[in-house]
């Protein structure tokens, strides 16, 4: 695996691929992989015939400056698991690689965007937005691969991607999980043992709502027994606890049969904060 931190090498690569026929795939990340990434980059494997993943801790995403300055970054170590995986490519640009002086540019995707983690963390998804974007033109990738535990963050880079009329394949793959239910994530290893066991009642609570939804049952109660279950549990603050329709995210008070829908959630454990979110499952009408 070849490691390259500007543009110009990276082009340079992408072009000979290219010029050879390859289908180019990209996994984009922020580091400190797990599980849940590396599924992503066999996907991307199966899927394409050179696969470049990128590790950047992306400033302009971030609404907290603690938590951007306490995010890990590990790329040594994660290194070696993309070595491992089959990855063609690692592109860890620096800072000043992805915004040299007088970078003033961003992306704004609206409607999917709102409410949710878009509400929770204002010009965060602008920031996610731009980063993707450039991340597209820069790799040069025909498709682009991510997991579905940041799910408003999927349909935010498909709208722009559509709406921009990008040259690139949005490739959604299923949230992995560890034994006892909790969504893999980067942010997990911050958790104190204590809170490792308390984390596991966010998607147990998750998917006992999305099956009572299916159910029948009322939303609005389903939805606040998630807050009420979560609190018990040993949580924080619940940003937000809500039922979306899976394509454009809209709220959705009721659920039709048929309707395909998510219940989407944000919680905190100390000063982690963790999000996830279960599909309601499909009951025909």
């Amino acid at each position: 695996m070849e490691t390259l931190s500007t543009v110009a090498e990276l082009r340079g690569q992408v072009r000979a691929w290219k010029q050879a026929g390859a289908r180019v795939g990209v996994v984009p990340t922020m580091g400190a992989l797990h599980e849940g990434h590396l599924s992503l980059v066999r996907a991307a494997r199966a899927r394409a015939d050179r696969v470049i993943a990128t590790v950047f801790v992306n400033p302009i995403q971030f609404d907290n400056a603690d938590d951007l300055a306490t995010y890990p970054r590990t790329l040594a170590q994660d290194g070696q698991l993309l070595a491992e995986a089959g990855v063609d490519l690692l592109y860890a640009p620096t800072v000043a690689q992805m915004y040299p002086p007088g970078f003033a540019t961003r992306i704004s995707v609206s409607g999917v965007s709102e409410g949710l983690c878009g509400g929770a963390r204002p010009g965060h998804f602008d920031g996610v937005a731009t980063v993707v974007c450039k991340l597209f033109m820069q790799t040069l990738a025909d498709c682009a691969f991510f997991g579905e535990k940041d799910f408003q963050q999927v349909q935010v880079v498909r709208r722009m991607v559509t709406d921009l009329d990008l040259p690139i394949e949005i490739i959604s793959c299923p949230t992995l999980r560890e034994a006892d239910g909790l969504a893999l994530s980067s942010r997990n290893r911050r958790l104190t043992a204590a809170q490792r066991q308390v984390a596991m009642a966010l998607p147990r609570a998750l998917a006992a709502c999305a099956d009572e939804i299916a159910a029948g049952a009322d939303v609005a109660t389903a939805l606040e027994r998630v807050v009420q279950q979560v609190r018990a549990a040993g949580f924080g603050p619940v940003d937000y606890v809500e039922l979306r329709h899976a394509d454009s995210l809209q709220p959705l008070a009721t659920c039709p049969p048929g309707t395909p829908a998510r219940v989407l959630a944000a919680a905190w454990l100390g000063d982690v904060r963790l999000i996830d979110g279960m599909a309601v499952p499909t009951v025909a009408g």
